[in-house]
């Protein structure tokens, strides 16, 4: 388990194609794909958040690191049987938020909530409303 951003930023340096997914973990989610809640539809993978800066991120790893992991972080709030855990797998689609979509997925590590605080301190601190870089 990774207890802290600068371990997972070493990871994705080390790893291509890194992905964060809030679910009930890997055991409960291999085999099955996303739902929909909008559509009710399946979704023909699991819905995860790129861990990889896109080449076109100039700003720190540790603050794309923050902002994804932030991104659905409300889902483990909601069910506190969720939990955050690093995954790679096979691209197959992008879901309707654009997000891509995985097929035969690897449970890589899981994120200690330790970590997905500092995750939240960076991203307040980096992100709040009025400290951004246009501002």
């Amino acid at each position: 388990m990774l207890d802290r951003l600068e371990q997972l930023e070493e990871l994705v340096a080390a790893n291509p194609d890194l992905h964060v997914r809030y679910s009930e973990g890997f055991e409960k989610d291999v085999g099955s794909g996303s739902l929909d809640t909008e559509s009710g539809l399946q979704l023909p993978g699991l819905s995860v958040n790129p861990l990889n800066p896109e080449p076109w991120w100039t700003r720190p790893v540790r603050d794309w690191l923050a902002r994804q992991l932030c991104q659905y972080k409300h889902l483990q709030e909601q069910n506190p049987h969720r939990h955050a855990w690093v995954l790679r797998g096979r691209m197959v689609a992008r879901g309707p938020d654009c997000e891509p979509l995985l097929a035969d997925v690897e449970q890589v590590d899981q994120l200690s909530d330790s970590l997905l605080s500092e995750a939240e301190r960076v991203y307040q601190e980096r992100f709040a409303r009025g400290q951004g870089p246009e501002d």
